[in-house]
């Protein structure tokens, strides 16, 4: 057992050093993915999209995503994570700012595809980076501090964009939207740079560890906390035919569906119920965002000191399910019933994610953590690409969002009794050996 002040150390060292940064970087990440959903209030008119052709363009990132994801994953176990982060970084901040030239439906789709294919690894890349780092009691913890990013840039990104939209249009003869998408790509090129110089690839590499709180560290990785080796995955072939990683590929869905879903759709939901200025439209969207952000970290740290993530999961789900159940029969009872319902389904959603990556993180080792996590995060995230279009098209037939938030809803109702049924404490498997 690693010396527990070394570790501590260790930990402690390595928190302050790494997530903070990681933390930005998703920031400016999902920053770079979602703001089409504040561009679109602006961009549809501009572009004569309609909302179901908007959804389909929006869904069509996840599909580069998707078919480039595992590779990209498999690529960063290869060439080491601050060469390929970086990499990733940069093409993807070029391919956003370039969003700026659409002029239609055909180069809509096209640049929302490649900047999937571009993006794609980035954050699986980030969840495997985090198991070089953090024991596997550890993770649930550093996944929901990392993951704090997507409520941040979503508290940030609402009033930024809203307030870039409506302070630069028509200068030098561009939209607001086109404005948004150079401006919030350009910082991703520029951190993809600071990458390459300030991300180390493994704790060995550190000057900033001592030798001692290395070894700990290393010895706490290494540590499968009696877990039984047959349990454990190390290789790529085994991790595809692990029906575990099947079974939280299609619970990984659900949460896709709801998570983009949301983050598309909400500043037009908004101003639908609210009305306004695209800034004051991007102030009231950051409510939700800004509460999830608070509580996701500390329902990641409980999960981590019970051990029970089965559980912690299980609740957050139900309670995410209940807020948009209410959200979508106070839609039209008013901005502050309808903001109040809705912010309690996002803040389930978000504490979702912590308790859901310390499970495969528990048992998938080496190449396998790295294809595994990819799968689940890809397969997935085609969720992504399915509920921006379904709600589009519904909204589109109904004239209301209700119908869309009602089938979010049911999916991760299903994910929900997936979990009751199937899923398995990391801690507990382990400790049944």
């Amino acid at each position: 057992m690693p010396a527990q002040p070394h570790l501590e150390a260790a930990l402690g060292k390595t928190t302050w050093r790494l997530i903070p940064f990681m933390f930005l970087l998703y920031v400016v990440a999902y920053l770079d993915r979602v703001n089409v959903g504040f561009a679109q209030l602006q961009m549809k008119s501009s572009l004569g999209l309609s909302e179901a052709a908007y959804g389909f363009g929006a869904g069509l990132f996840f599909i580069g995503y998707f078919l480039f994801e595992v590779p990209s994953n498999l690529l960063l176990e290869r060439f080491g994570p601050r060469r390929w982060i970086a990499r990733i970084m940069i093409s993807w901040g070029v391919l956003s700012s370039a969003t700026m030239l659409v002029r239609g439906e055909a180069s809509f789709y096209l640049l929302r595809f490649l900047l999937g294919l571009a993006e794609a690894g980035f954050f699986p890349g980030m969840i495997l980076y985090l198991t070089y780092w953090f024991p596997p009691r550890e993770r649930a913890s550093a996944v929901a501090r990392f993951m704090t990013a997507i409520g941040l840039s979503l508290v940030v990104g609402g009033p930024l964009s809203g307030a870039i939209m409506d302070g630069l249009q028509g200068r030098l003869g561009l939209h607001g939207w086109q404005w948004l998408f150079l401006l919030e790509g350009v910082p991703s090129v520029l951190l993809g740079f600071v990458v390459l110089v300030a991300l180390p690839d493994k704790p060995a590499e550190v000057t900033w560890l001592r030798p001692e709180e290395k070894a700990a560290l290393a010895e706490a990785l290494r540590a499968k906390s009696g877990s039984s080796p047959q349990r454990d995955v190390s290789k790529l072939r085994d991790a595809l035919a692990d029906g575990r990683v099947w079974l939280l590929s299609v619970i990984y869905f659900a949460f896709a569906m709801a998570l983009y879903g949301l983050t598309l759709w909400v500043p037009q939901i908004i101003k639908d119920v609210a009305g306004g200025t695209t800034l004051r439209i991007g102030l009231l969207s950051a409510i939700p965002y800004l509460l999830a952000a608070a509580c996701m970290v500390f329902w990641g740290r409980r999960a981590d000191r019970t051990g029970r993530h089965r559980a912690s999961l299980a609740i957050a789900v139900l309670v995410a399910v209940t807020g948009l159940i209410g959200a979508a029969l106070l839609l039209h009872a008013g901005r502050v019933p309808m903001l109040v319902a809705l912010s309690v389904g996002v803040v389930g959603l978000f504490c979702t994610f912590g308790p859901f990556w310390a499970v495969p993180a528990g048992f998938l080792r080496g190449t396998a953590a790295a294809g595994g996590i990819a799968v689940i995060n890809s397969f997935g995230n085609l969720g992504g690409f399915v509920s921006p279009w379904v709600v589009g098209l519904v909204k589109k037939h109904t004239g209301s969002f209700a119908g869309g938030i009602f089938i979010i809803a049911g999916a991760l109702t299903v994910a929900l009794l997936l979990i009751v049924l199937a899923v398995r404490d990391p801690e507990r498997v382990d400790a049944s050996s």
